[in-house]
């Protein structure tokens, strides 16, 4: 079995006397597919938050790839191989599609006070890669024929996949995401299934948010689930198809299927 490449351990965060998450204990391994289900209010975007850097936890920590990177900010652990995407994009709107993702990597040298100034050949010399680079991504994820649109002008779909252009900019080895099928239609469905499965094929390891129970149960192994912030359940999607804690919480109907 493969190494973990994320480690949870008793992972804990109040909000006042609500407790969102509360001891969750997992291990992510390399390479896999995880799903990660569970009611409205279960704790799973707290837990993502946590596990980004966007939260910081009451107790607990996060190893990734052996290392404790608990409390890191989101910048720093992207800079370690930890990427994520929002279950509701929110591109700059007003900027171009490549300008979004020619935005994502982080350190950039113009991005310094002095930096256009001091290294103008330096600045030229780094966009014209991540410009390279940021059009070999949106090739890869369909949206290259978009690249100078607005990012407020395309889909919704469309941005889940400048989400996931943005993130793969930083080449992340573990990316979470939030919903990602939420909102986009059938035909952008397929091609962002198609490309999550293509990166993972290639060692990319997915943690994902669905509520779609067909995409869980059809492309995530394992299947875990929370429910008021705690760990109710993990194994494959054979066990929690016949699971019936899960079955009457939320699979409901798929009992059958």
């Amino acid at each position: 079995m493969a190494e973990p490449i994320l480690s949870i351990r008793g992972l804990t965060r109040d909000f006042g006397p609500f407790r969102a998450v509360d001891g969750v204990t997992l291990d992510i391994r390399t390479g896999s597919m995880t799903g990660l289900i569970g009611p409205n209010g279960a704790g799973k975007s707290t837990l993502f938050n946590l596990l980004t850097g966007a939260l910081a936890p009451n107790a607990g920590s996060v190893s990734l790839k052996g290392r404790d990177v608990t409390g890191l900010s989101p910048d720093r652990l992207f800079a370690l191989g930890l990427g994520r995407t929002f279950q509701i994009p929110r591109p700059f709107a007003r900027m171009s599609v490549l300008e979004n993702v020619m935005l994502a990597p982080t350190g950039q040298t113009g991005e310094r006070i002095l930096g256009p100034f001091l290294s103008a050949g330096r600045v030229r010399a780094e966009e014209a890669r991540i410009r390279q680079r940021a059009m070999e991504v949106l090739e890869f994820v369909t949206l290259a024929p978009l690249a100078d649109q607005p990012a407020g002008k395309i889909s919704g779909g469309q941005m889940k996949l400048l989400e996931l252009a943005r993130v793969l900019m930083g080449d992340p080895e573990v990316i979470l995401l939030d919903e990602p099928a939420a909102g986009v239609n059938p035909s952008l469905t397929r091609i962002l299934i198609d490309k999550i499965e293509e990166l993972n094929r290639g060692g990319k390891t997915f943690v994902i948010i669905e509520h779609d129970m067909d995409f869980v149960m059809s492309h995530c192994d394992p299947v875990i689930a929370l429910a008021e912030g705690r760990v109710l359940f993990q194994g494959t999607a054979a066990e929690a198809r016949a699971n019936p804690v899960l079955l009457d919480a939320y699979l409901g109907a798929m009992a059958d299927g």
